[in-house]
């Protein structure tokens, strides 16, 4: 991955972000992408949507939660792919400003989470369900399509002339129509001319002129940062974050949903970490405005987590370094290693192969105690871990190193990878 400008360090420095998918679609409670899934009547869907009135939202209870929870940027879904805004769009009234609501949510998300100190970021979706220009497309309907595509092109530039500073950019719903017919270069230029630091995903479609035609929804050559979805993949050719529900699926408020455990959305988030990116964590909140009280507490039991263990995840690089995937992640931050544990034996000796970088000190984040340790080439012996593990989630291991935690041959490749 080529060295991002300074401009956009904050972002690997942030490791942890919060995606919020909410609209009109959480009065159903049943995912945000009922009306097309369940092949849903427009305009009762419609007449439903503008009669949406969330009194209880309140954008700056859900900046402390984002903010107690650790998280250092958050992404806001604007507009789904149903078409409803939650903005004052002067190019439609098909919004929370115009029907029942009479609010701009965006407004007021925006000013609460700068207030907060956390990083804005504006989800938009290209495509819109409402409009036959979009099923069309360029090629049945071209007419219709330009239309739609101008109108696309007018809401960008609105949400980013409108809300002061956009510190991300991220698009989705571009299926099933390629980059070039989305004029995605035209949409990064007028961005850039807006917002000259804005971080931008990828998600344009493919470009007719990449191989395969890359992924549905994705480029292989637009954008500044990767997504892959419900997966941790690495994106080795530029910046990454792995979205992920925190529930079981949806993304959008569902009733009856089952919530993933703290521990597995740590772990989450921990193995971006250690592969070099970040996770976006999602939450639906409910119609009322509310986030879930059972995404709270997990959120929060996170954040308690992050106040002691999070200098093994923010500002860090992937640190596949010693043979620890039986045990755990690691991260590399400067000369430090770090040993996240996922599983905890206690009460013996720790054994690490492969580390060649001298160790000057061992230390058990959290507590600070200080641990023993023997080095010889190739193999790093801890001893007095203590037998119960010393955090109700994920104990960490700091190893201070006499230079950057560098690899033997042997760990460089790694089992299962490189000649064997």
């Amino acid at each position: 991955m080529p060295e991002p400008p300074d401009r956009w360090k904050w972002f690997s420095e942030s490791r942890f972000g919060l995606f919020i998918h909410w609209g009109p679609y959480a009065a159903l409670g049943r995912g945000e992408q009922v009306l097309y899934r369940e092949h849903l009547d427009q305009r009762e869907y419609a007449e439903a949507a503008c009669a949406w009135r969330p009194c209880s939202f309140d954008a700056e209870r859900w900046a402390d939660v984002a903010r107690r929870a650790g998280v250092k940027y958050a992404v806001l879904t604007t507009r789904h792919h149903d078409g409803y805004c939650l903005w004052d769009s002067r190019h439609t009234d098909y919004t929370s400003a115009a029907q029942a609501a009479k609010r701009d949510f965006v407004k007021e998300f925006a000013e609460a989470f700068r207030a907060a100190g956390l990083r804005v970021g504006f989800y938009y979706s290209l495509g819109d369900w409402r409009i036959p220009g979009f099923w069309e497309g360029p090629g049945r309907n071209p007419e219709g399509w330009g239309i739609f595509r101008q109108y696309v092109h007018d809401q960008v530039r609105e949400l980013l002339s409108n809300y002061g500073r956009v510190d991300v950019l991220w698009f989705d719903g571009a299926w099933p129509h390629t980059a070039e017919d989305w004029g995605a270069q035209e949409i990064i230029e007028m961005a850039r001319g807006l917002q000259p630091e804005i971080l931008i995903n990828n998600r344009f479609g493919p470009s007719k002129e990449e191989p395969g035609m890359g992924e549905v929804n994705r480029s292989l050559k637009l954008g500044d940062f990767g997504t892959p979805e419900h997966e941790i993949t690495a994106d080795p050719n530029r910046l990454w974050e792995s979205c992920q529900v925190s529930t079981w699926r949806l993304w959008g408020y569902t009733a009856g949903e089952r919530w993933r455990g703290a521990d597995v959305l740590l772990d989450t988030l921990c193995q971006s970490a250690h592969k070099g990116g970040n996770l976006l964590l999602n939450v639906g909140p409910d119609a009322e405005g509310h986030f879930p009280s059972k995404f709270v507490e997990r959120a929060l039991r996170i954040g308690r987590w992050l106040q002691s263990h999070g200098e093994a995840i923010y500002g860090t690089q992937g640190g596949d370094v010693t043979e620890f995937v039986t045990r755990g992640w690691q991260t590399v931050r400067d000369n430090c290693l770090y040993l996240i544990f996922r599983f905890w034996e206690g009460g013996r000796e720790l054994r690490l192969a492969d580390l060649m970088t001298s160790v000057c000190r061992a230390t058990l984040l959290g507590s600070n105690q200080e641990l023993e340790f023997a080095q010889e080439e190739g193999e790093l012996i801890l001893r007095g871990l203590p037998n119960q593990p010393p955090t109700d989630l994920f104990p960490v291991i700091r190893l201070e190193c006499s230079g950057r935690p560098e690899s033997n041959e042997w760990g460089k490749d790694r089992l299962w990878q490189g000649d064997p």
